[in-house]
């Protein structure tokens, strides 16, 4: 029956794809168009979606906004908090709000702790979750320096997002393909970093693409280190692009992993949908909506 269901929602998709082009109806005026036709996609909701707003960039902030509304999202990622009112209109939050980056380099701490403190003000305004760090680069940085650094630089703030209830969330990248240099590349380095810390807000933004590259090794990393992360990013591996059987991750497996950990936070589609977009965002929620 799992086949079948998969080969079900895979037709539908080929389907919708051709009566687009039979239509010869250009993406964004498709999801323009759409808009009364977009379904709820969520019936179980035992997992918190939401959809990065940089893979959507064919669509203005409100006409995701909508979709995300209409299909069961909580939310968008990797936002500003100029965003932010257009979310609220829509009933929907930033399920992660853009910070600082390089804290591992101690001559670009002043920035960095400066951007993250102010995005969890805008956040504790608006009573919304979590704020992205970014490692930073190597640049002949040693990686047990980049760590002191980066407990340093996350000290700083660490008190402060409790006293906000706001997450700082330490983003793991590849440097193999997308990110050259990027330090935070194994999970060993933001385990130590977070683990330093020793706060509860301040955890690691793990990405299912990024780790799938680096490590692999992806459900029995979210059940060893559930403690550590305060959000997930999807992505299909190899192209960054729709999560299905096109893919070498099986989400639904991660995906129940996730949610067998008690995880109450959000998952974040960060893939390029190579398809009309809200028709792939559509097939990504209902297939992590295990």
């Amino acid at each position: 029956p799992m086949m079948n269901a998969g080969n079900f929602s895979r037709r539908a998709l080929i389907q919708g794809a051709s009566m687009a082009a039979a239509g010869a109806v250009a993406a964004p005026v498709l999801a323009q168009n759409t808009g009364a036709e977009i379904k709820r996609v969520v019936t179980k909701g035992r997992i918190n979606q939401s959809a990065s707003r940089w893979c959507y960039r064919k669509l203005s902030l409100d006409q995701l906004c909508e979709a995300a509304a209409k299909m069961g999202l909580k939310g968008i990622d990797l936002l500003k908090p100029d965003d932010f009112p257009t979310l609220k209109k829509h009933g929907l939050v930033c399920t992660m709000t853009s910070g600082g980056g390089a804290v591992n380099d101690n001559t670009k701490h002043e920035q960095a702790v400066a951007r993250i403190r102010a995005a969890i003000e805008a956040n504790a305004e608006y009573g919304f979750a979590n704020v992205i760090a970014m490692a930073g680069n190597r640049n002949g940085i040693p990686d047990d320096v980049g760590i002191e650094n980066a407990v340093v630089a996350l000290k700083q703030v660490a008190s402060f997002a409790e006293k906000k209830k706001v997450n700082v969330c330490i983003e793991y990248l590849n440097s193999k393909v997308d990110h050259k240099g990027y330090m935070f590349d194994n999970m060993a380095w933001g385990v130590e970093v977070c683990t330093r810390v020793g706060s509860p807000n301040v955890k690691i933004l793990y990405d299912n693409y990024h780790a799938q590259i680096m490590e692999g090794d992806i459900i029995r990393t979210i059940q060893t280190l559930k403690d550590l992360i305060g959000h997930y990013h999807t992505g299909g591996y190899p192209g960054r692009h729709e999560i299905d059987e096109t893919q070498e991750l099986y989400s639904p497996a991660i995906m129940r992993a996730i949610a067998e950990t008690g995880f109450t936070g959000y998952v974040a589609h960060e893939f390029v949908p190579t398809a009309d977009p809200l028709t792939s965002l559509a097939q990504a929620v209902e297939i992590c909506d295990v």
